[in-house]
């Protein structure tokens, strides 16, 4: 069974900082391409940024320059450092994996986590 829990998210005044987590298990994870996500109220859901198995990034234009996605394969686990938060980077992040392809398209992705929370206040 494939579960993937995200952890990291919390309240932040913008101009901060925070960093995401998603633990992954039941899947062959250095194979797979995985993704971050965000949901706010009343809008769908957008790829926040990817990382392929090959270790090669996408960030969608908005977070751009302050955002980083990474992994550690050894660790099963993805992560997303946030720089320079703003309140327009508030909703529910949530932890995604698709394989064998890596597209920026959500519908692609199969494995979802339950999502954090994060809240930019200005």
């Amino acid at each position: 069974q494939v579960q993937l829990v995200e952890s990291g998210g919390g309240s932040v005044q913008a101009g901060g900082s925070l960093r995401l987590s998603c633990l992954a298990s039941g899947l062959t994870y250095s194979s797979y391409c995985m993704g971050w996500f965000r949901q706010a109220p009343g809008k769908e859901r957008e790829a926040v940024a990817t990382i392929d198995s090959d270790g090669s990034t996408r960030y969608a234009d908005s977070v751009k320059g302050r955002f980083t996605i990474s992994k550690d394969n050894a660790k099963r686990s993805l992560y997303l450092q946030m720089n320079s938060l703003q309140a327009e980077d508030t909703g529910m992040y949530y932890c995604a994996a698709q394989t064998p392809r890596c597209s920026f398209d959500r519908r692609d992705f199969y494995y979802w986590g339950q999502g954090t929370q994060v809240t930019v206040s200005s």
